[in-house]
């Protein structure tokens, strides 16, 4: 008998490794969130708990060298998982098309949702107190699944409905942007603070 694995689902898991350039962004994160009122106005608007400047701001690279520096490095990351997942490109590269932050306060959450119109999105985490939300990722399949019953508790990792990664200060998540998922409510008691970013052909 032979069982095969089929139609993978990829998931990138990279690290920043500059703990001067993470503090950087942290101070530049926490002072967007004092300083953009546009920000502030939408996130209550919308019911996002804490700050998010994804309605607000578009210029975070060339606004502070500490976003610049971090493009840099995304830039290179998305090209490894581009390459990891084997996305024909036709010889460019992916760009970046958008990136913003998000100041989470305790027990925030961030509901399932995808990223349309992108080809790579991504996370980087900036600080992650203890209790932070992990980021949940969601089977792509679950819609058509219909009359399967559900998995076994001891399912492995690839053949779980759901999965949960557990980032850390410097963290950097990839997958493709079709994949479905959230920010589950954490019970730490400091903000959570992330740059998500989506890239394009």
């Amino acid at each position: 008998m032979t069982v095969r694995t089929l139609f993978a689902t990829r998931f990138y898991e990279g690290a920043l490794d500059d703990p001067a350039l993470v503090a950087a962004l942290d101070a530049s994160s926490r002072a967007l969130a004092e300083e953009d009122g546009a920000g502030r106005r939408w996130s209550k608007a919308h019911g996002y708990r804490g700050y998010t400047s994804y309605a607000s701001l578009n210029d975070l690279p060339r606004r502070d060298p500490a976003f610049a520096d971090l493009v840099r490095r995304l830039n290179r990351h998305v090209a490894a998982f581009a390459d990891a997942c084997a996305l024909d490109l036709g010889g460019r590269r992916l760009k970046l098309d958008s990136l913003w932050v998000n100041v989470l306060k305790p027990g925030g959450a961030h509901s399932g949702h995808i990223h349309p119109h992108s080809v790579v999105s991504g996370t980087c985490y900036v600080a992650v107190p203890p209790g932070a939300g992990a980021l949940k990722l969601e089977d792509p399949r679950l819609p058509m699944l219909m009359a399967a019953p559900p998995r076994r508790v001891d399912a492995p990792e690839d053949l779980a409905t759901f999965v949960y990664a557990a980032p850390k200060a410097g963290s950097v998540f990839l997958w493709e942007s079709w994949l479905r998922h959230e920010v589950v409510p954490g019970t730490g008691r400091d903000e959570r603070i992330s740059i998500s970013f989506n890239y394009r052909l």
